[in-house]
């Protein structure tokens, strides 16, 4: 399985960017599907996941009001609509693909990581 983000790119402070991610050689359709962030220097971060069917959605406590996630099945892709967006912003962004129906926040979640796509906001 392979899951390939796309969409990062440079910004300005209060800017918008959506990340897309496809996932090829196996369907996560039935499972959920997260979106984690480092930046440098730091921790990996949980961002936002998404359930099987598009409900069940958490969103770290740093991008709650900002950022939206939504997936498509039949493309096999979930985004990540991020708005408002800030300098702490700044990082690698990339997605992952759950065990189950519903994934949460937890790095053990997940079972399939893609490589990350970097976001930079500049001030």
């Amino acid at each position: 399985v392979q899951l390939q983000a796309s969409g990062g790119g440079l910004v300005q402070a209060g800017g918008s960017l959506r990340l897309s991610c496809r996932a090829s050689g196996r369907a996560f359709s039935n499972n959920g599907m997260g979106w984690f962030r480092q930046a440098p220097g730091k921790e990996r971060e949980f961002v936002a996941s998404i359930g099987w069917n598009g409900g069940g959605a958490l969103y770290g406590d740093s991008v709650k009001g900002r950022f939206t996630i939504s997936r498509d099945n039949a493309k096999n892709t979930v985004y990540l609509q991020m708005n408002s967006l800030k300098p702490e912003d700044t990082a690698v962004y990339s997605c992952a693909g759950g065990r189950r129906a519903y994934s949460g926040k937890s790095f053990s979640d997940y079972t399939a990581w893609g490589q990350g796509t970097l976001v930079t906001v500049s001030s």
